[in-house]
């Protein structure tokens, strides 16, 4: 277990292409609202005014092609705002953060998908994040020939319509990752239907919440102590 330097909860979800991860946040937002524990959902690239332009000049531009690069170092512009401006403040006031795609994402997309040098873009990716890294990632995993038939009939951006076998690169690198980082990463079989999905995730949600301790318990807890 990674040594803990903040009172939060920080979990990403990561999957290809019409995995379901909107789907799965929606439905884990309402049950920790339920809960009523202090939570913050965000994504990424987006989460601040600047991130969802940065966004929207990644994934919906088209009046101009952008190198591998270039984007690249887009995705991680956005990560370093998003970082500095809300995710640290959000884990240090004590909040669970949910997060869509992380630094696993530019791994599987910009180094393994277009093939960017993976040890340059892993170091690139912690100095963005000041190494920041999630206490549990759930992988929604699902062929790539079925995400993208998911998605067809929906808006979809450039890295959607990338061809399968640039998705096939990207699946094989999350599935990589998650062999390598079995204490952080839990992969969830996203070819089930959503409730089965959701199932899978609250099982690993719940097993790490014995670690989280909200920001108003360790309050109560400092006043007990000093005799207030």
């Amino acid at each position: 277990m990674k040594k803990r330097t903040n009172s939060g909860l920080f979990i990403t979800l990561e999957g290809g292409d019409g995995a379901g991860k909107s789907l799965l946040i929606a439905r884990l937002e309402a049950e920790l609202k339920k809960r009523s524990l202090p939570l913050l959902v965000t994504r990424n690239p987006g989460g601040t005014p600047l991130g969802e332009r940065i966004r929207d000049l990644i994934l919906h531009q088209k009046a101009f092609p952008v190198s591998s690069r270039c984007e690249l170092l887009l995705f991680l512009a956005d990560r370093a705002h998003h970082v500095e401006t809300l995710l640290l403040p959000a884990l240090r006031e004590g909040r669970i953060v949910i997060c869509d795609r992380f630094n696993d994402s530019t791994m599987a997309y910009q180094a393994a998908g277009r093939g960017l040098d993976l040890q340059q873009v892993k170091a690139l990716s912690s100095f963005s994040a000041q190494g920041l890294s999630p206490d549990l990632t759930l992988y929604l995993d699902v062929d790539p020939a079925i995400g993208l038939k998911r998605i067809r009939k929906s808006k979809q951006n450039r890295l959607d319509l990338e061809r399968l076998a640039f998705h096939q690169k990207v699946r094989k690198a999350y599935l990589k990752i998650a062999l390598e980082e079995k204490e952080r990463v839990r992969v969830l079989d996203a070819h089930l239907s959503p409730d089965e999905v959701f199932q899978q995730a609250m099982i690993w949600i719940d097993q790490l919440m014995h670690l989280f301790t909200p920001r108003c318990r360790q309050d109560e807890a400092h006043i007990k102590a000093v005799g207030c």
